[in-house]
């Protein structure tokens, strides 16, 4: 399965030529006809995901969010009033995905008169955008990896995977997709920089960028802005503009983020998850220390002189790091409550490790782990076989740290399939054009086998079969489409009734606030600590309890949605508790049945203290 890409020149990359030119034409076409496949695949099953969010409450609350903005929330204003205790409480989220989409929601409605219908229209493009640049990055990737033979392959299985992984639906408004997308963008800049000088300048805004946007892509981020360095630790000439000019681009794009979206009053405040003064002066420091070494020849002169510059910037980075942001260090939830580690974090399916997901779902393991260990072992037997250039530098190290994230966190596994198209789509266009060369049946098969094996969708469909095949059959917990309550349709009552307070599990909570002018206490949010335990206390405890919570936080709305698995979670672990009774058809005094809502996914229950 070894293989040798091209050597890396301006005619392999297409760039620096007049049929360089022709190539970004080329691929700009070939990634609108992906997006345009996509959309009209949507469209003909209606955008049913516009209708059935399908749980996702990142995208929900991220409308939420543009919507507080054009109704005349401060833009450094980042609480979420609607969403904890009285008052709300302050979400970790950049307005830096706010403003693109609050501006196109103004532009539509400007010429379609209608919001509502711009939203729509907005939820629907946004995404796809987002899948056209996201493509668009893969085939240069591919372009600049191994020649034009791996633009196809790279289109085909590229958009296979972005299809798969999900974030690029109709209605995927939150962070994911954009992460990925400039991310992608930083690393075919990246591969192209050598013979286009402004890509490392704009590769570095972008690695900052996504990191702004969401600290998730911090590992991809901070890994680019590590092999930069040693490439031009091992190569002075051939790297020192593209270090110096994307050092330039993070020190530049870091200033402009943290003057742009944190306000004066908090330029002191550390945050660890969230773009804040830690992040500005590590991208700050790195990027404008890495700067200054490629430029200044006294520190760079030698191999030994660019040792000892880049050894110190590292110092200088832990020592900042670990003097003035020791907190940072810690795993990201470690200090989350420990009822909240319990009974919310251990069953966000995308804050999984590999061992639980192995153990709970076999077959999304192989799904989400196949390609990219495919794509490891290609990487491995190139490096074995000799002939190693700064293009698997700097895709293995995406591949790698991702997969290592994803062994972690499941949600690393989104980086890992996409960055594992690029080593794959080579290794199909060698087997393409030996077939070419030198057609037999055993070419042409290995060629068949390098496409399947390469399609992430195919992995799937094998061990969802498998898993099928060995699995006892079991009737559906869930009866009914919308017995979690994903669809808008099971808020339409609820939507209906005058705001107040509703009680509700957090999986309820971005739908109640996206769905209706009503306000919740619980999100599935770190941030919103105190709101999601002020309803394990009415939900785990006794109705007394309940009632207590109800009557203290002057609560109007009980909603109950007994197929979501939250519910069932809270029911199980405390069978005596407020919500299990409520579930058994218990109902306290102190409630009255909505009759509309009986025996529908979501119940509600509307208060009575007081008559």
């Amino acid at each position: 399965m070894a293989w040798k890409g091209p050597a890396f020149t301006p005619r392999a990359i297409g760039m620096g030529t007049a049929r360089g030119t022709s190539t970004w034409k080329s691929d700009i076409a070939f990634a609108l006809f992906a997006a345009l496949l996509l959309l009209a695949l949507e469209a003909q099953q209606g955008f049913p995901q516009l209708a059935n969010p399908a749980g996702d409450n990142d995208s929900l609350l991220q409308l939420v969010e543009v919507r507080d903005l054009l109704a005349g929330q401060g833009w450094f204003d980042l609480h979420q009033y609607r969403m904890g205790l009285e008052g709300g409480f302050v979400m970790h989220w950049s307005r830096l995905l706010d403003a693109p989409l609050a501006l196109s929601i103004l532009a539509v409605s400007a010429l379609t008169g209608s919001t509502a219908l711009a939203e729509q229209i907005v939820q629907i493009l946004w995404p796809a955008l987002q899948f056209w640049l996201a493509i668009f990055f893969i085939v240069r990737a591919a372009r600049a990896f191994a020649g034009p033979h791996a633009v196809l392959p790279a289109a085909v299985v590229g958009g296979a995977a972005l299809y798969y992984i999900g974030i690029f639906s109709p209605g995927a408004l939150d962070h994911h997709n954009v992460q990925l997308m400039l991310t992608l963008a930083s690393l075919a800049l990246l591969l192209e920089a050598p013979t286009h000088r402004p890509a490392a300048l704009v590769a570095g805004l972008c690695a900052t960028l996504t990191l702004a946007i969401g600290m998730e892509s911090a590992p991809y981020a901070g890994s680019l802005g590590a092999v930069v360095a040693l490439l031009f630790l091992g190569n002075r000439e051939g790297e020192r503009l593209i270090a110096r000019d994307f050092g330039l681009g993070v020190a530049g794009a870091s200033a402009l983020v943290f003057a742009a979206t944190i306000p004066v009053s908090s330029w002191g405040q550390a945050q660890c998850d969230t773009f804040s003064v830690v992040q500005f002066a590590v991208t700050g420091l790195a990027g404008a220390g890495l700067a200054i070494i490629a430029s200044w020849k006294a520190a760079n002169a030698t191999a030994a002189r660019r040792l000892m510059s880049l050894g110190l910037l590292a110092v200088a980075l832990a020592l900042v790091v670990g003097l003035l942001f020791p907190q940072c260090l810690a795993a990201p939830y470690a200090h989350l409550d420990p009822r909240l580690q319990q009974m919310w974090l251990g069953y966000i399916e995308e804050a999984q490790s590999i061992v639980q997901l192995v153990a709970d779902d076999p077959a999304r393991a192989v799904a989400r782990f196949a390609t990219p260990l495919v794509a490891i072992v290609l990487m491995a037997l190139r490096f074995s076989h000799g002939g190693w250039r700064r293009q698997d530098s700097l895709v293995t190290a995406l591949l790698v740290v991702a997969l290592l994230v994803s062994a972690w966190e499941v949600r690393g596994s989104t980086f890992s399939i996409v960055f594992a198209v690029i080593p794959l789509s080579a290794w199909i266009a060698k087997w393409r054009q030996r077939a070419e060369a030198s057609p037999s049946s055993g070419s042409v098969l290995r060629m068949a086998v390098a496409w399947l094996i390469s399609v992430n969708a195919i992995w799937s469909g094998a061990a969802q079969v498998a898993s099928s095949a060995f699995a006892a059959a079991a009737p559906a917990r869930d009866a009914g489409i919308d017995a979690p309550c994903n669809s808008k349709a099971s808020f339409a009552a609820l939507g209906a009734m005058a705001p107040t307070a509703v009680l509700a599990i957090s999986n309820l909570g971005s739908p109640i606030l996206a769905f209706t002018g009503h306000r919740v206490f619980a999100g599935p949010y770190h941030r919103n600590v105190a709101g999601n335990l002020l309803v394990f206390d009415a939900l785990l405890g006794s109705a007394t309890d309940a009632k207590a919570v109800v009557e203290s936080h002057h609560i109007g709305l009980v909603a109950l949605c007994r197929g979501n698995p939250e519910s069932r979670l809270f029911a199980a672990r405390a069978p005596d508790g407020f919500l299990a009774g409520l579930m058994r058809g218990n109902v306290p005094e102190w409630l009255e049945p909505v009759a509309e809502t009986r025996g529908s996914p979501l119940e509600l229950y509307r208060v009575r203290l007081g008559g």
